[in-house]
């Protein structure tokens, strides 16, 4: 499309964002310049790079594309979403959303974590939910933005409720990513940690292209070593970690 006005543009395209839950417009341009603009007025913008704007400086820019007449709704969607500080839905089960975490989600967190029993076989949050707010926006912008996956909130669909926290993460000496999950202790033993590792172990194995995803449970956490062996977690090794005893197991994709 062309645009007049401005000769530093020779493409310049809307693309309106219009689902049940947003209504917007991501912008794509090829000129750093208008770039700027629509940033600075709070508008969501992509780059579309080709030969003859290569030299021009768009490091402050997070998304560009190489084919902008053929960009995928679902694409077009999370770009928005990500550009306006909107979490990713990741996917639904039946009764559970599985999106991405938000700082908003703190405080639900805090009302989790302050049962004793969660925080007898996993890491507490940081003391102070300020400090938590912070480390999960700078887990947004270093996590989620360039792996797209990570460890996402749990929101019972009924409610609106977030009832805990599930996903994957990378733990350091390991290739395999490590499925890891908490429910909120008034909504477990009603199957919720099944149904929602169940869907994301899906994704990780559909979407994301996982061939081997691990786990990691301490050996008395008979809970927690029940759901896995339910979900077709092998133990294949026992570690002795920070004066503690766990299970390594595995899930490979079935072929």
């Amino acid at each position: 499309m062309e645009v007049t006005g401005d000769t530093d543009v020779s493409y310049f395209r809307e693309i309106d964002v219009n689902t049940a839950e947003l209504k917007g417009t991501l912008y794509v341009t090829d000129s750093v310049t208008k770039a700027k603009q629509l940033r600075d007025a709070g508008e969501a913008v992509l780059i579309y790079f080709h030969d003859g704007n290569g030299k021009e400086d768009f490091s402050d820019f997070t998304f560009g594309v190489e084919d902008p007449e053929n960009l995928e709704a679902d694409y077009v969607e999370r770009v928005y979403r990500r550009l306006k500080s909107l979490p990713w839905n990741i996917l639904e089960t039946r009764r559970c959303l599985i999106r991405e975490t938000t700082p908003e989600d703190v405080e639900d967190f805090f009302r989790i974590y302050s049962d004793p029993a969660i925080t007898e076989f996993m890491e507490g949050l940081y003391p102070d939910q300020e400090q938590e707010k912070e480390y999960i926006r700078e887990y947004i912008k270093r996590i989620y933005t360039f792996y797209e996956f990570g460890v996402w909130t749990v929101v019972e669909k009924s409610s609106g409720t977030v009832i805990g926290r599930a996903g994957f993460s990378y733990r350091e000496g390991y290739d395999e990513p490590e499925l890891g999950f908490i429910i909120g202790v008034p909504w477990q033993r009603k199957g919720y940690g099944e149904e929602v590792c169940r869907g994301i172990l899906d994704y990780g194995t559909g979407k994301l292209g996982f061939q081997e995803i691990n786990a990691l449970a301490e050996t008395r956490n008979e809970a927690s070593l029940k759901l896995c062996d339910k979900l077709g977690f092998q133990a294949v090794q026992e570690l002795y970690i920070g004066e503690r005893d766990y299970f390594l197991l595995k899930y490979f994709k079935e072929i």
